[in-house]
């Protein structure tokens, strides 16, 4: 195992030299990640000598077009997946909007689509409300006790009538890692169609859609260390059974048929330095993958963690124990509520959350209730050992 270089990998990272946010531990990371230089360095140029409207032949224009067709090549590779097959949208909510009215045409009322109490809302929500339109919901539901999501518990859901089987890579409030390509594996037997939400999960290693299997796979850039624009990966299987939701002269062009409205051309083309990052990363590191390294990272930071958590008597984890299966995306319960409880951790220059992160059914199914919360702390592989040793000093004080 390659050990990771802390020194070097936050300086690629503005945030960490910014003298307003010294002596602050960042903790809210499931909701946002700091962008990388390669990024912030990529979108400054871009905004600054190239914002206007790409593919024209003047150099400015030509410049932008270029830019935004390198992210997409590169993330094509990152991803294993064809250029064609990525599609930009403003978030991970809008993609899921967009794809939700493309299975709406596409399919019949009666069709089957199921949807988890694991989820986000984005990957629920907007399948949920195709019930209003004679489509049939059906729901795949977490253990109440523990939160895990049985993949043997599909079987029994899944019909000659299933059309689309929405589920997480790892839930925002669980952080329980699915095991996604055997999952996919039974959508595809049943002959539909596999939505998996992985904005939870890309933040701690971008996976190879490929070898997932996955037809159709999100994420939010803006927690990868990049600009503020959702992916999606459309195999192109997938996106020729659905109705495509582009202006009608992008009929003919694949990589257009789920981007109904003009994207933000300078945010696309900075997206190209999440994989530079990723790139140098592993340079680095002596050619190891960046995924493992982030996860080997995360796993270690996480671990003392975990330790602290099963010493205590007064809080409930929600999601597995062992830091190998789970994100680090870690949900306590306690008797405070878990706002109060992340407004506490202010005054200890701790950032971090409190609530249900639009995941209210999955804190419902396991007893928590909306007003309640829970107290969320997530980090990153760019998380020091030491902000690990902060937060755990914090919490020790705060409950």
């Amino acid at each position: 195992m390659t050990e990771l270089d802390i020194d070097w990998v936050r300086a690629q990272f503005p945030a960490f030299s910014e003298p307003s946010l010294d002596g602050w531990a960042f903790f809210e990371n499931a909701g946002g990640s700091y962008p990388c230089r390669q990024v912030v360095d990529r979108l400054h140029d871009l905004y600054t000598t190239a914002k206007c409207q790409p593919y024209w032949g003047f150099p400015a224009s030509k410049k932008a077009g270029e830019a935004m067709d390198e992210s997409r090549t590169r993330l094509a590779g990152l991803l294993g997946v064809a250029e064609d097959e990525i599609h930009f949208g403003t978030s991970t909510s809008q993609n899921t909007y967009v794809l939700a009215q493309a299975a709406r045409q596409a399919f019949r009322p009666g069709d089957e689509i199921v949807v988890t109490d694991q989820d986000h809302e984005a990957n629920s929500g907007v399948w949920r409300r195709l019930a209003q339109e004679g489509f049939a919901i059906r729901e795949w539901s977490i253990d109440t006790e523990t939160g895990h999501l049985d993949p043997a518990d599909l079987d029994d859901l899944l019909s000659e009538k299933t059309r689309v089987v929405c589920f997480p890579h790892a839930s925002n409030i669980v952080a329980e890692i699915n095991p996604v390509s055997d999952i996919c594996a039974k959508v595809a037997a049943a002959g539909a169609i596999s939505v998996v939400d992985g904005v939870s999960y890309a933040p701690h290693g971008i996976p190879d859609i490929a070898e997932l299997g996955a037809d159709i796979y999100m994420f939010s850039a803006y927690k990868t260390h990049g600009p503020h624009q959702g992916v999606m990966t459309v195999r192109r299987a997938a996106a020729e059974r659905l109705v495509p939701q582009c202006h009608d002269f992008n009929r003919g062009n694949l990589k257009a048929w789920f981007t109904p409205a003009g994207p933000d051309h300078a945010q696309i083309g900075a997206l190209a330095g999440m994989v530079h990052y990723a790139d140098a990363l592993s340079a680095h590191h002596g050619g190891a993958s960046a995924h493992e390294i982030m996860r080997q990272a995360e796993i270690d930071r996480l671990t003392p963690l975990l330790d602290w958590v099963r010493g205590r008597n007064d809080v409930r984890l929600l999601g597995p124990a062992d830091p190998a299966k789970r994100a680090p995306t870690v949900s306590l319960v306690h008797e405070k509520q878990g706002e109060d409880l992340a407004n506490a951790l202010v005054a200890h220059k701790i950032g971090a959350g409190g609530g249900c992160f639009y995941s209210d059914r999955c804190c419902a199914a396991q007893g928590v209730s909306v007003d309640h919360g829970v107290l969320r702390v997530s980090f990153l592989h760019y998380t020091s050992e030491d902000e690990i040793t902060r937060l755990i000093e914090a919490l020790d004080q705060v409950l």
